[in-house]
């Protein structure tokens, strides 16, 4: 992801942008050991999707005891999100990944797919559901039902680690974006901006640059007035893949008579389109499929499994034990 030509000129900027200076790490034990904030991300999502599926459980909507769901969401988070949403990264967006198999395992440093993380929960949830003689659309759809705090606290982390940025922008909560300095094609601006800080500060190199903008103001400054403000686009999906999606789901759920899969149907529509609108704002981290970014492309794939599981449900309908009355 080049920088612009045209946001390169060294100097004051014309307007005073929030430049990104979070630390990925929630305590440094040293060096680069310790938690970070992207861990613990996957951590809370599990913790709140346990609490809310015992509420639905309760509520009669999850066909599974509550002594058996602490269970269930560990194996859905290892198998399911960890190892589908990891495996799906790597062949829809860095397949040359698979030249160093060791760096697959590197999940603490991010890089995980929704779209691989939904295709691994669905799986799961298939073998899950035979073994233990449910009917598999229905864990599936309480699991579609507290996947947005997932989605929610993953974007969040992104931004956090300064990473899957948006494109640029003027709007005045821009924010600017020093980790888009490491990023593959922009070796050229990477050098230009270390040489502006060398004359702060020899000591500044690659791996220690995003370092110094925490510590050193006088690297920030530089900085503001090198890189390009650009759209939060983790905030805006956090918002609308997030909150926006829990809402719509929650409601339905508990509002409306709905046949088992018609949930999973519902979601998966509803986060595509929403991923294909906020895709506008977001830098694209992979080649485009013609004109679409690779996660609009993937998506439209996803709203037509969606329309799929809702054409089943309805002409098949079976319901969660609260519904059979």
């Amino acid at each position: 992801m080049p920088l612009a030509a045209t946001s390169l000129s060294i100097g004051p900027p014309m307007f005073s942008y929030y430049l990104h200076n979070l630390d990925p790490f929630i305590l440094r034990l040293w060096d680069d050991v310790g938690p970070r904030w992207y861990g613990m991300a996957y951590v809370l999502a599990f913790f709140f999707a346990y609490l809310f599926l015992r509420v639905l459980s309760k509520r009669g909507y999850l066909d599974l005891p509550q002594s058996a769901l602490g269970d269930f969401v560990t194996w859905v988070a290892l198998f399911g999100v960890m190892i589908g949403g990891r495996i799906g990264y790597v062949l829809f967006y860095r397949p040359e990944m698979l030249r160093d198999p060791l760096s697959i395992l590197r999940v603490w440093e991010g890089g995980m797919s929704s779209h691989g993380g939904i295709i691994g929960v669905v799986i799961f949830t298939l073998i899950y559901s035979r073994r233990h003689k449910l009917p598999w659309t229905n864990p599936g759809d309480n699991l579609c039902v507290v996947a947005p705090i997932g989605l929610f606290l993953g974007r969040c982390a992104n931004f956090v680690n300064g990473e899957l940025y948006g494109r640029i922008t003027r709007v005045s909560w821009a924010v600017q974006f020093p980790k888009e300095l490491l990023e593959r094609g922009n070796a050229a601006e990477l050098d230009r901006a270390l040489a502006a800080c060398h004359q702060v500060d020899p000591s500044v190199t690659q791996d220690t640059v995003i370092e110094a903008v925490r510590t050193n103001p006088q690297i920030a400054n530089i900085l503001r007035g090198i890189l390009p403000p650009r759209h939060p686009s983790q905030l805006y999906e956090a918002l609308l893949e997030g909150v926006v999606l829990f809402i719509i789901l929650w409601f339905v759920r508990t509002r409306f008579r709905t046949p088992n899969g018609f949930i999973t149907g519902l979601f998966l529509i509803v986060y595509s389109v929403l991923r294909i609108v906020v895709e506008n704002f977001r830098q694209p981290d992979a080649p485009l499929v013609g004109m679409f970014t690779r996660g609009q492309f993937f998506s439209f794939f996803t709203i037509a499994i969606g329309i799929g599981f809702i054409v089943v449900a309805k002409r098949r309908p079976t319901y969660p034990r609260k519904l059979r009355n």
